[in-house]
């Protein structure tokens, strides 16, 4: 069990990143849950190893904490998830990266509409999930993508505000009104 006063990093380059992401699965939920808020302070430095750690986790609580912790860090971990995501085609792994982008919100939008140019159908359909999760503020430069060159961001940007119901449904019919 880890003390929560040893729980502080004092070197983001130290093993105590490694320590706080041993603490995600400690039975007390305190703990975890300070270890999630100090993962999410050290920022950059923790990224790669909660992604290494999201993608080889024995189960969802496990990677529930991942997640969150990585989405507490923003805008750094959005890269190496998307990235991750690539490479890790179990849909655990990136249902909960997907969740974790979609909780970092609109720094994560531009990088989730241009990884959509993926041939991986599985991978796009993560994407999309992430920014419906992101909602509103993603409609707009999804909006932008309906007369995208590239036929697979145009058709995932569509099914996107397609699924977003409500919030992305009176973009496709703004778009089908200026066409005529």
């Amino acid at each position: 069990m880890v003390e929560k006063d040893n729980m502080e990093e004092q070197s983001p380059a130290g093993t105590n990143i490694h320590l706080l992401i041993a603490a995600l699965s400690d039975p007390s939920v305190d703990i975890r849950h300070q270890a999630v808020q100090s993962l999410a302070r050290m920022g950059r430095p923790a990224v790669e190893p909660l992604v290494q750690e999201l993608a080889g986790a024995p189960d969802n609580d496990h990677r529930w904490y991942a997640a969150l912790a990585l989405s507490g860090v923003g805008a750094p971990a959005v890269d190496p998830l998307i990235s991750a995501m690539r490479i890790h085609p179990e849909n655990e792994f990136r249902r909960y990266a997907a969740a974790a982008l979609g909780n970092i919100g609109i720094p994560a939008i531009e990088p989730l509409i241009e990884a959509m140019a993926s041939n991986d159908r599985d991978l796009r359909g993560f994407l999309s999930l992430a920014l419906c999760r992101i909602g509103k503020p993603a409609v707009e430069p999804l909006s932008r993508r309906l007369d995208d060159a590239d036929d697979i961001i145009r058709s995932c940007a569509t099914l996107t505000l397609w699924q977003m119901g409500e919030t992305g449904l009176p973009a496709i019919v703004n778009k089908m009104q200026e066409d005529g």
